[in-house]
């Protein structure tokens, strides 16, 4: 008899243990999904977000558009431009014009000013909003430097245009009712990598300025 009691206690002990093994593999393949989602889900949150914005405004975020509307309303407002550099940027960035006032559905052309009075080559990109953020959503530009990177050789000085209208829709907003002014930022950040071209431009202005002398790091 104990030798059969036994044999059943052995059975149950490995079927215990397989459902054991496969509840903790369950348990395993679960918690790898939770983690390959949130990543996942990490990715994506970065370009929903900016999708948000754009759509919405949200922010002071701006619209991007083709061309400006056949239709110019009667509603009439001002934007001003505002400039800024990050720190350790070594350019000089200015707006050309204070102020614009224009019809809502009317195009402008707007311009800023940027110079590089250093010695290397920098290479900027440019962030942007508007204030009150709720007029993000009806500001609307066609062309702008911001969309791409600029780059500045030593010296160099350029003028950046900028072309937008305000959306006519902004008059059915009645939560827009009290703009009247509408205020467009820009603050340029250097691009990370773009000091590697350094060395290449000084090495370069060495071997200009004492001809057949070049650095131990060379020019290529």
């Amino acid at each position: 008899m104990e030798p059969h009691l036994n044999q059943v206690r052995e059975h149950k002990n490995r079927a215990t243990g397989r459902r054991t093994g496969r509840r903790n593999g369950l348990t395993a393949l679960v918690a790898a999904s939770v983690v390959v989602g949130m990543v996942g889900v990490a990715y994506a949150a970065v370009p929903l977000y900016q999708l948000f914005c754009q759509v919405t405004g949200f922010g002071g975020t701006t619209q991007v558009a083709d061309a400006a509307p056949s239709e110019i309303g009667s509603r009439v407002i001002t934007v001003r431009f505002n400039a800024d550099t990050a720190r350790g940027l070594g350019w000089n960035f200015r707006p050309q014009q204070r102020s614009i006032t224009l019809r809502v559905g009317e195009q402008a052309l707007a311009f800023y000013e940027a110079s590089n009075p250093s010695e290397h080559r920098i290479v900027g990109s440019a962030t942007f909003n508007v204030t009150p953020d709720k007029a993000g959503a009806y500001f609307n530009k066609i062309e702008c430097f911001c969309f791409t990177e600029q780059a500045l050789e030593p010296g160099q000085r350029v003028d950046m245009p900028v072309s937008f209208f305000v959306d006519p829709d902004i008059v059915n907003d009645r939560n827009l009712d009290d703009v009247k002014t509408i205020t467009l930022s820009y603050t340029f950040f250097e691009v990370p990598g773009s000091q590697a071209d350094k060395t290449k431009t000084v090495a370069a202005n060495v071997a200009q300025k004492v001809p057949g002398s070049v650095p131990e790091y060379g020019v290529r």
